[in-house]
């Protein structure tokens, strides 16, 4: 795992030098450059894989294609064997190298080979020209800025801004979309006007004139059965337990120590136990990740001494598996303790407090190991949001299914009672409309287009909000706090639930191998048989990694009122101080239960204004180290 960067059109060494510094904590155990005519590469690397031999930039036989490459292709053993059949000559035992030759074998379509996570810039030379390329799912990041011949590039923006050309504007429609429907992440435009964020599953080419970018896989959501109708649960459940066994086990080389973020839920408590049966069932995984443990697994989770702590569920999985545990206890004062170093890490606004959360997580584990495997994405592809079990029975009446509607409705009934007031008399107008009486009118009305409004929010049925959810919204958000939070702590996060081959053959599947009968994460309860405990197997209550927020938000009312009450928060174009400070007292006294939300994205917008665009030299915060 590392930090990459590089310009294209005028190099300024300086400027690269400034660039490795800023991204020094994804990469403190190396740094290299390359340097060509009107290019320049850089790396700063956290080494997990060919420790002695894995320095970046790597280059090809006869040094005419360079590589500056963060992340990891788990299958590059087997592409190493066919590249060498090939004829191809390597000089290092990393997966860099493999990515190098492999887009000399096949251009730009070496990418479809791949089994990994990553985000690269390959230079070559004899075509003058820059290939980047992000993974599938975007798990790791990798922004640019553009313009005319010049051309920046890093795995976070902070190394794009000491870039004196390039300007730190906020991006107001990004803004307006954040406060008030809470999105990011969900479109190349990023919070600052002139950097943009490279999409997943896209490569971009570029020659210093145009940067041609080109989409090069999909995820293929649908409710249609794609295998033989009357299969039963058992051969949906063995088939999806080989590939997240082989998902889990691929995800296990490493040459450095390797523990599990444990939340309690099925989605991490599935990885723990599956890791505990390969490598202490299984001697040949163990030798393929010797270095995982010095003697036992070790977890990370997070306790809050409140409704929303699932230590109990945690505790089963360790009894269990023999794991080490390893708990922290994030409080609000902690939190506003670190909330500069937050902001800074994170680079942009995100929608609650359950992001400092697994800071600690991420902080706790890297006192133990270097690797983490973390549980992102099951919800979002096995249908685990209280929302979609919502919409699948909106879903089954819209669709005059009365009987399967009449059966779901009476099978979820524990789970969607709590719930069902707030679904069937909550109004979305009426919610939108108070949200914008907090933000300034001439901002809103500068970007409250109805047609734009209703673009955004929405989808015709639950397979369309689940790719929705997958490709532009929710996903993409918790990527980018799991990539920011783990690599501010120089760690490196795997997340086995996004192996492309899985996920390929889960949004594929019949919805009812999702929900059915009041049952989320149908085939992955069913896989997991056996394996995680009973009492995580058959929860059926499961909020997401969730915090305190509201009452946290109300802990710390006088130091979020001092900043709500500020000249700088007063002449803002975004808000309505008058309307905010009462809406927070409100709120504080008992009030406006459900505004905890729009009370967090404000102040951390503000916060984030005040360190990335009121700086004049917003580098300087570069000293704000996470330890």
């Amino acid at each position: 795992m590392c930090g990459i960067f590089g310009v294209l059109g005028s190099v300024d060494k300086e400027l690269l030098s400034a660039m490795s510094k800023a991204l020094w904590h994804r990469g403190p155990d190396d740094t290299g450059f390359f340097f060509g005519n009107k290019v320049a590469l850089g790396n700063t690397r956290l080494s997990i894989i060919d420790i002695k031999g894995g320095h970046q930039p790597i280059h090809n036989e006869n040094s005419t294609i360079w590589i500056t490459f963060n992340g990891e292709i788990y299958n590059f053993q087997e592409l190493r064997l066919e590249l060498e059949i090939a004829g191809h000559k390597f000089y290092t035992h990393s997966d860099t190298e493999v990515i190098i030759h492999a887009y000399e074998e096949w251009g730009q379509d070496c990418v479809e080979k791949f089994n990994g996570m990553w985000a690269f810039a390959i230079w070559d030379s004899n075509k003058k020209q820059l290939f980047l390329s992000r993974d599938r799912l975007g798990i790791k990041p990798l922004y640019y800025f553009s313009q005319g011949s010049h051309f920046v590039f890093a795995s976070e923006i902070k190394a794009i801004l000491l870039d004196k050309l390039i300007s730190r504007a906020p991006n107001d429609k990004m803004i307006y979309e954040y406060l008030t429907y809470g999105f990011h992440d969900h479109t190349e435009q990023t919070f600052f006007s002139e950097v943009k964020r490279l999409l997943p599953a896209c490569n971009l080419m570029t020659d210093g004139n145009e940067a041609v970018i080109k989409k090069y896989w999909n995820i293929p959501f649908t409710n249609k059965e794609i295998e033989i109708s009357n299969k039963n649960d058992n051969i949906y459940a063995r088939r999806f337990l080989e590939l997240f066994k082989d998902s889990v086990r691929a995800q296990l080389i490493s040459e450095v120590p390797l523990g599990t973020s444990l939340s309690g839920g099925l989605d991490s408590s599935s990885i723990v136990c599956m890791t505990n049966q390969l490598l202490w069932v299984n001697s040949g995984a163990r030798e393929h990740a010797a270095a995982v443990a010095e003697d036992r697994q070790k977890t990370f989770t997070a306790g809050f001494g409140d409704k929303t702590d699932e230590r109990e569920y945690a505790e089963a999985v360790n009894l269990q598996s023999g794991a080490e545990k390893n708990l922290v206890f994030p409080t609000s004062k902690r939190l506003w303790n670190d909330i500069n170093r937050l902001v800074y890490f994170q680079e942009e606004p995100f929608l609650g407090t359950s992001v400092y959360a697994h800071w600690e997580v991420m902080k706790l584990a890297s006192q133990k190991v270097k690797v983490v495997l973390d549980g992102q994405g099951g919800d979002e592809l096995l249908a685990g949001y209280l929302v979609y079990h919502l919409v699948f029975i909106k879903d089954l009446l819209k669709q005059r299914k009365i009987i399967s509607f009449i059966k779901e409705s009476v099978s979820s009934l524990d789970i969607i009672a709590p719930s069902l007031r707030y679904y069937f008399f909550w109004s979305y107008p009426k919610r939108l409309k108070e949200i914008k009486a907090l933000l300034n009118k001439e901002f809103v009305s500068e970007f409250a287009e109805a047609k734009q409004e209703s673009a955004l929010t929405k989808y015709e049925d639950l397979p369309a909000l689940m790719y929705r959810d997958v490709t532009d919204t929710s996903l993409p958000a918790l990527l980018r706090y799991e990539d920011k939070n783990s690599m501010a702590f120089s760690i490196e996060s795997r997340v086995p639930f996004l192996d492309h081959r899985l996920v390929e053959y889960v949004s594929s599947l019949p919805i009812t191998q999702k929900l059915k009968n009041g049952w989320t994460k149908r085939v992955l309860r069913n896989a997991m048989k056996g394996i995680v405990p009973e009492k995580i197997r058959k929860r059926r209550k499961k909020s997401a990694f969730a915090t305190p927020q509201e009452t946290w938000l109300k802990e710390l009312g006088k130091e979020i009122k001092e900043v709500f009450a500020s000249s700088q928060f007063r002449d803002r174009k975004y808000f309505n101080q008058k309307e905010v400070l009462k809406k927070f007292d409100e709120f504080c006294s008992g009030g406006s239960k459900r505004h905890h939300d729009i009370i967090w994205r404000m102040l951390n917008l503000e916060l984030w204004l005040r360190m990335f665009i009121d700086e004049k030299n917003g580098s300087t915060i570069a000293a704000l180290d996470p330890t």
